[in-house]
């Protein structure tokens, strides 16, 4: 099936954190091999990989050294053909990240473009004079803090680093970078990967002049000063959407491929459309759920109104690797809040998402600072253990110290004992669970062609409830969710003659009447 992705049900495995089988304290690709039949048991399509490449680890991962090998402390290329043919037998689709904008500072194209001005690769990178005073060329600022610009004394230039310094920026500007990272994708597609996740994919193409960022209109400072620039001229290029459409043409070229953008802008639903539109990504999501806005029906209803009139098909999350725990950062772990916001994701048009460990329920980890391993937590701390919050070990079990993810008494990153409470093992048998919720609305999703593929239409509903229809040519399917902790009684005509395809613990249907506890929900077909 050529659009097996939309609509499709993707679970996001942090690789590090998934399963430890050699007792090194990190996971590994025979761990995500081994926990194959779990992820399948949850009624997912798809699984996505977070980076596994080659890489010093500065950004764990997302600094890649070979774009086309296994780091050894995740195992070996063996290893991923392993998974991949095992994750096929079981139906399940598998897209890895790609990490495009920048590579390593240790990738053999940064050290032979570094070396001098005149090798074949000098190009190859993002490289500028200073200013008159030595300064850096403009005023690009880095996500993880300080300038966007690093000198290097061997070229008496600077190269530009979205990132960490050691995360220089490929310069997709030379027809031989694109021509590069095109053989890296058919080198995946050839060992028969379903897709790509695109990493800050409007990253891509910066300013060829390198004109200044302009400043942004702010009524406080933010946390990071990158946040006080308009990003105008160092992503979300026009001249980006090319390259985008010849991915595009390439993927088209394996069949049953797709491809998933992250899009980081301001605002991000319009960019979002923008790079899914006809001849462009297959689908994109955005941090427009994830931003830590109030987990409001308004906050839903405005995602899906942004999308009802656009070409393409948008993609949602409420967690992954970069953002606190969603139970904690939205719900303020309140397990029936947790609930009711899984259940509306389920029942939004688009791709969704889960993190690992959402369908558990895991509130964001407690991480002393000491502990902390994230380059942007450290950079960023202002209390709490920013992106590591989310990174800490899945639990397999609910035995201390590790819950089952290594056989040593510590790992990578702290296992929360809150964490061993909702652990898989405790979880998987027990009535009622977090898991066992999760399991019934991804299979009431998959039981229903709207709730795939269907148009998505506001409904009238008071402020706390969220409501839509999710519509085909053959089929109506009315979803409601109690968002606010209140208990609210509806009169819905078309309900009267209804067929429940989930119903949350605390909502009942009795003819034309749907009655809703606190972060109760129901999802009914007419």
């Amino acid at each position: 099936m050529a659009d097996w992705w939309r609509g499709a049900v993707v679970y996001q495995i942090y690789p590090r954190s998934f399963l430890d089988t050699n007792a090194d304290g990190v996971g590994d690709l025979e761990g995500v091999r081994r926990g194959l039949d779990y992820i399948a048991s949850l009624g997912v399509d798809a699984l996505w990989l977070s980076p596994f490449y080659k890489s010093p680890m500065k950004d764990f991962g997302y600094d890649v050294s070979d774009y086309r090998d296994v780091d050894p402390m995740f195992g070996s290329l063996a290893d991923f053909d392993s998974l991949l043919v095992e994750a096929h037998a079981r139906g399940l689709r598998v897209i890895i990240d790609q990490v495009w904008s920048h590579s390593s500072d240790a990738h053999p194209w940064f050290v032979e473009s570094s070396a001098s001005r005149g090798n074949p690769r000098a190009d190859w990178y993002v490289w500028a004079d200073p200013k008159p005073d030595g300064t850096p060329p403009n005023n690009w600022l880095a996500s993880f803090g300080g300038p966007a610009w690093t000198w290097n004394a061997k070229r008496r230039q600077y190269y530009l680093h979205n990132f960490l310094p050691e995360q220089p920026d490929l310069n997709f500007w030379n027809p031989a970078v694109q021509e590069a990272v095109l053989d890296v994708a058919r080198f995946w597609l050839d060992r028969g990967v379903d897709g790509f996740r695109l990493d800050v994919v409007n990253y891509y193409v910066h300013d060829r002049e390198l004109r200044d960022n302009p400043p942004t209109e702010r009524n406080r400072i933010p946390l990071m000063a990158t946040d006080m620039q308009r990003h105008v001229m160092d992503r979300s290029r026009p001249e980006n959407l090319a390259f985008i459409a010849r991915l595009r043409t390439l993927m088209d070229g394996y069949g049953e491929r797709m491809t998933v953008g992250e899009i980081g802008d301001d605002p991000p639903l319009p960019r979002q459309q923008e790079y899914t539109e006809p001849g462009r990504l297959h689908t994109a999501y955005s941090f427009y759920l994830l931003s830590g806005l109030p987990a409001t029906p308004a906050l839903f209803r405005s995602a899906l109104q942004a999308w009802a009139g656009a070409a393409g098909w948008p993609s949602w999350s409420l967690g992954n690797h970069d953002v606190a725990r969603f139970p904690t950062r939205m719900a303020h772990d309140d397990p029936a809040m947790t609930r009711a916001l899984l259940a509306a994701l389920i029942a939004l048009r688009g791709t969704i998402f889960l993190y690992q460990g959402d369908e558990l329920g895991l509130p964001d980890a407690h991480v002393p600072y000491e502990r902390l391993r994230d380059p942007f937590a450290i950079a960023a701390y202002a209390g709490g253990p920013g992106r590591d919050g989310a990174r800490t070990p899945m639990p397999w079990t609910s035995a201390a110290p590790m819950g089952g993810f290594t056989t040593l008494d510590d790992a990578w990153l702290p296992m929360d004992p809150a964490h061993l409470l909702l652990s898989i093992e405790r979880q998987d048998g027990a009535e009622g669970s977090m898991l066992n919720f999760t399991r019934g609305v991804i299979a009431a999703r998959k039981s229903s062609e709207a709730l795939k593929t269907g148009a998505a239409v506001p409904l009238s509903a008071p402020d706390n409830v969220l409501a839509f229809e999710r519509v085909t040519d053959g089929e109506r399917v009315y979803c409601y969710f109690e968002l606010g902790g209140a208990a609210t009684t509806l009169e819905v005509a078309g309900l009267a003659a209804g067929e429940p395809i989930w119903m949350g613990e605390g909502a009942a249907l009795d003819g034309a009447r749907l009655e809703l506890g606190p972060y109760a929900g129901a999802i009914i077909r007419a």
